[in-house]
C-alpha cells in the first residue's frame, strides 16, 4: 500500500480487532450491540403498535408530495429528505456488506438482515419523529436536527448528546467515507485495473464539488442520483433471479435453514455456528439500513414540515427499500449463482464487492462476462451518493459541537480522508467502521428507549386527526 509500512498496517489491524471484539464478537454468546439493537427494535415495534405495517400507505402518500406545503420551514421536500437518507443507506452495505455477511455467516445471515430491517423500521420511525420534534431552525433558515438535539432537549443529557455527536463525526469518516472509498478503489482495481490512488483523487474531487454547496445541493443531487442508481442495480439483479428462478426455492431453503442451523465451512463460508451467522446478519444489516444508528434523523430533520410524525412515517420507507428489496436482490443473486462458494484463480474465496461482482458476471451470462460492470457502476454511484450525504451528517454533528466554525474545514478534511481510505487495507477500514458505528448507535438507542413515551403520545395525537392533502386544502380556501 502507498506510503504505509506493512508492519504498521498489521499493528493497526490488531488494535482494531481487539476493540471490535468487545463490541461485536464475544464468543458463544450474544454481544451487547446485538442485544441492544434487536431488543430496542422489538420493544419499539410493539410499544408503538407496529407502525411499519399500519402506516405504509400514508408513508407513500407523503413521499409522493401530497402533503408538501412550500411555506413550511426546512430545506428540502419529504421526497428529497428520504432520497438523501436513502442515498446514505443504499450504498456499499447493499453490495459489499451483504456479500460480507454471506461470506462470513453463510446464506442464513440474510435472514437476520431481514429481521434487523423489519424491527429496524420502527426504530427509523421513532428516531426521525423525535428528530423533527426537537430540531432547530438556524438564523439562515436552514434546519439542524438529529439525536444530539433530542438527547439534549428531550432528556437533558448534554454529555450523552456530545458523545453521540463525536461518534457521528467519526462515523462519517468511517461508514460514510472510508468504507465507501475503499470499496470503490478495490472494485476499480479488480475490474478495471485502475490504481487505488487514482481512484482516491477522482472521488475526492467529485464529492467535494457537491458537498461544498451544503444540504440544498445534496438534496438536489440525491433526489436524482438515488432513484436512478437503484433502478439500474435492481433491474440487473432481477434479471439474474428471473433467469435462475428454478434455484430460488433452494436458495430460500438455504437461507431459512442456515439462519438457525448453519452448515460447516464451504468455500467462502467462514462461519460454522448459529451465533456467528446471527451476528454477521445483524451487523451488516445495521450497516446497510442504519436503523437505530441515528444518521437518518439528521437528514430527515431538514424536511419542510411542521408535523414530526409525518416525517417519521416517511422515514419508514427506507429500510424496506434498502434491506428488504436491494439487499435481498444482492443476497439471492449470490446464492442462486453459487458465487458464495466460488474461489478466484488464486484459490481465494471471493468477498465484499468482488463477490457480488462475480455473482453478476456469472448470472448475466448474455453480457459475455461484462455483467460485473453493472456492479462496478453501482458501487461507484451507490458509494458516491453515500459519501455525499454522510458528509452532511458529519458537518451537522460538528455544528452541534462547535457551531459553524469547523464545518467548512471539515468538508475539505472529509475529501482528504477519501483519498487515504482508498489506498489502505480493506480490513482496517471495515474494522474501524464497525467500531465507530457502535459508538454512535448506543447513545441513540438509549435515547429512543427513554423518549418512547413521547413518541407514542405524539403518534397517537397525529393519527387521531384527519389529514387533508395540500392541494385539497388550497382548493377549499379558494
Amino acid at each position: 500500500m502507498i506510503g504505509i509500512p506493512e508492519d504498521t498496517m498489521e499493528s493497526v489491524i490488531s488494535f482494531f480487532k481487539t476493540i471490535d471484539s468487545y463490541v461485536w464478537q464475544f464468543p458463544d454468546q450474544l454481544p451487547f450491540m446485538v442485544v441492544l439493537l434487536v431488543g430496542t427494535g422489538i420493544f419499539t415495534t410493539f410499544f408503538l403498535g407496529w407502525p411499519q405495517l399500519k402506516r405504509v400507505k400514508h408513508a407513500i402518500d407523503i413521499t409522493r408530495g401530497l402533503f408538501d406545503d412550500p411555506k413550511d420551514s426546512g430545506d428540502v421536500t419529504h421526497f428529497q429528505a428520504l432520497s438523501a437518507a436513502l442515498s446514505a443507506t443504499i450504498g456499499i452495505g447493499n453490495i459489499a456488506g451483504t456479500a460480507f455477511a454471506i461470506h462470513y455467516g453463510g446464506p442464513g445471515a440474510l435472514f437476520w438482515m431481514w429481521v434487523t430491517a423489519i424491527f429496524g423500521t420502527s426504530l427509523k420511525y421513532a428516531e426521525c419523529t423525535l428528530s423533527m420534534k426537537y430540531r432547530i431552525i438556524n438564523p439562515d433558515g436552514s434546519a439542524s436536527g438529529g439525536p444530539m438535539y433530542y438527547i439534549e432537549q428531550g432528556l437533558g443529557w448534554k454529555w450523552l448528546a456530545v458523545v453521540f455527536a463525536i461518534g457521528a463525526t467519526l462515523c462519517s469518516l468511517g461508514t460514510g467515507n472510508a468504507a465507501q472509498a475503499n470499496t470503490i478503489a478495490d472494485q476499480f482495481l479488480h475490474d478495471l485495473g485502475i490504481p487505488t490512488w487514482i481512484t482516491g483523487i477522482l472521488i475526492a474531487i467529485l464529492v467535494g464539488m457537491v458537498i461544498i454547496g451544503g444540504m440544498r445541493r445534496i438534496g438536489q443531487v440525491a433526489s436524482k442520483l438515488t432513484p436512478t442508481m437503484t433502478v439500474i442495480y435492481v433491474i440487473g439483479g432481477l434479471v439474474i433471479l428471473i433467469s435462475h428462478a428454478d434455484r430460488l426455492p433452494d436458495a430460500f431453503r438455504q437461507i431459512f435453514e442456515g439462519a438457525f442451523t448453519p452448515t460447516g465451512a464451504v468455500g467462502g463460508f467462514a462461519g460454522s455456528v448459529f451465533i456467528n451467522t446471527l451476528i454477521w446478519g445483524i451487523r451488516r444489516g445495521l450497516f446497510s439500513n442504519e436503523a437505530g444508528q441515528g444518521s437518518a434523523p439528521i437528514a430527515h430533520a431538514a424536511a419542510k414540515t411542521t408535523e414530526p410524525v409525518r416525517e417519521g412515517t416517511v422515514a419508514m420507507v427506507g429500510p424496506y427499500v434498502d434491506t428488504i428489496i436491494v439487499c435481498s436482490i444482492t443476497g439471492l443473486s449470490i446464492i442462486v449463482t453459487n458465487a458464495w462458494t466460488a474461489v478466484d484463480e488464486f484459490g481465494v474465496a471471493y468477498n465484499g464487492a468482488p463477490l457480488t461482482s462475480h455473482a453478476f458476471a456469472t448470472g448475466l451470462t448474455f453480457l459475455n462476462g461484462y455483467g460485473s460492470y453493472v456492479v462496478t457502476a453501482s458501487v461507484f454511484l451507490f458509494a458516491l451518493s453515500t459519501m455525499i450525504t454522510w458528509s452532511y451528517y458529519g458537518d451537522r454533528s460538528l455544528q452541534y459541537l462547535f457551531n459553524n466554525k469547523w464545518v467548512m474545514p471539515y468538508r475539505f478534511f472529509f475529501c482528504g480522508v477519501l483519498f487515504v481510505a482508498a489506498v489502505v487495507k480493506l480490513e482496517v477500514v471495515w474494522r474501524f467502521t464497525d467500531i465507530v458505528l457502535a459508538f454512535m448507535t448506543i447513545p441513540n438507542l438509549i435515547a429512543i428507549l427513554a423518549l418512547s413515551g413521547i413518541t407514542r403520545r405524539i403518534t397517537g395525537e397525529y393519527y387521531s386527526r384527519k389529514h387533508v392533502p395540500y392541494k385539497d386544502r388550497i382548493a377549499r380556501r379558494e
